[in-house]
């Protein structure tokens, strides 16, 4: 469902700005005094335009404060690690000390944005590349959504911040894509097939221009000539979904023939959304199409389930059989009267999982010689 809050704790190396970061954020200018550890402190809630109210959890550095810290962080939506623009040993007990303790905590579905505070106070003798310093610790740590370095004291990128840490939580990457071997995670995949499916009116295998004007009910971006536009209630102009289609053709030319864009070319396009960042694009469509956070429809999406007595039974009416039947033999590919395991996989395919692979339905049927699932076994299931 809908997120109603988000908790964010700021953690990291003593005197790195951490309470600084959050007063100036709130308040919109740099403090005079700054007390060691802020109480609970909340975002003004027209900060974003998402309107979501954003709590931010100030911790101390101290030892002994240790065991409360690591309290708030298990509490977490997400987790803002600081580190001082001028004290490189403070960026270095990032991957020393504070991300293995976020591990050994678990929380590492909880997205990390690492955050350079004190921007102001590094030397300009000594300029650094930010995407060169994290690349490596990135690497090491899929967990990190963002890096981003502000001052305080300039109120430069302080808003960014929280912005980031709260995209992170609200548009999270964990569910639909994998870090590790960089392609879409099998549910993302089931449920883009399923949606591509739906919006597919003609059943050809591709999304003509037409088709893809179905996309004016949600939001849509177009990644083109370094730039995205965003469509919102209003239909693509022929230019637009021509400069969609060319920028799938340029990748990957399977992705388009001369019917329009293919399941291939779509799955391609939502990831390269989520590679630029743009994974807000890739959650409305699921979203609009009913999906929660664990990519599952929502249980407003589904029949209600059927209530009986133990003296009760429940048959299917001929509408139904005649609907399942059909369904039977569209999937039947090979046409011997019976769904093998590729093919049941194939049915399923759209689904988050095939529910027939697991107890009390997989022995459930009898099955043929094959090893297939007949007709009879299929209605019974």
């Amino acid at each position: 469902g809908a997120t109603q809050a988000i908790r964010i704790v700021v953690a990291g190396d003593a005197k790195t700005g951490k309470s600084s970061l959050i007063i100036t954020a709130a308040a919109e200018t740099f403090p005079s005094n700054v007390p060691p550890v802020l109480p609970p402190t909340r975002l003004p809630e027209d900060l974003y335009q998402d309107r979501v109210p954003i709590t931010i959890i100030d911790t101390s550095s101290s030892p002994e404060k240790r065991g409360r810290l690591f309290e708030e962080v298990t509490r977490a939506d997400a987790v803002v690690l600081t580190y001082a623009c001028n004290r490189p040993e403070t960026l270095d007990s990032l991957s020393t000390y504070w991300l293995p303790q976020l591990r050994k905590l678990e929380v590492v579905r909880v997205p990390v944005i690492v955050v350079g505070c004190m921007l102001d106070k590094r030397s300009d003798q000594n300029p650094i590349r930010l995407e060169q310093v994290m690349s490596p610790i990135m690497q090491q740590f899929r967990e990190i959504e963002t890096c981003i370095e502000c001052s305080a004291l300039n109120l430069i990128q302080i808003s960014e911040v929280f912005y980031y840490a709260q995209k992170a939580v609200l548009h999270p990457t964990a569910p639909l894509f994998d870090q590790e071997q960089q392609v879409l995670r099998p549910r993302c995949v089931r449920a883009l097939k399923r949606i591509f499916i739906l919006c597919d009116h003609d059943r050809d295998g591709a999304l003509s221009d037409a088709e893809l004007n179905d996309f004016q009910a949600m939001k849509l971006h177009k990644i083109y000539s370094a730039r995205i536009v965003k469509c919102f209630n209003v239909p693509l102009q022929p230019s637009e979904i021509q400069g969609v289609r060319m920028v799938v053709q340029e990748k990957l030319p399977e992705g388009v023939d001369e019917r329009g864009l293919t399941l291939t070319g779509f799955l391609f396009l939502h990831a390269l959304f989520i590679e630029k960042g743009r994974l807000e694009t890739t959650w409305t469509v699921l979203r609009k199409f009913g999906y929660n956070n664990e990519i599952r429809l929502r249980d407003d999406q589904l029949p209600p389930s059927v209530k009986k007595y133990p003296d009760q039974s429940v048959e299917l009416t001929g509408e139904a059989l005649e609907f399942l039947k059909k369904i039977f033999f569209t999937f039947d590919v090979d046409c011997d009267g019976a769904l093998r395991s590729a093919e049941l996989e194939d049915l399923f395919s759209t689904a988050p999982e095939n529910p027939w692979n697991e107890s009390p339905y997989l022995e459930a049927a009898e099955k043929t010689a094959l090893g297939g699932l007949s007709l009879d076994g299929f209605l019974s299931l």
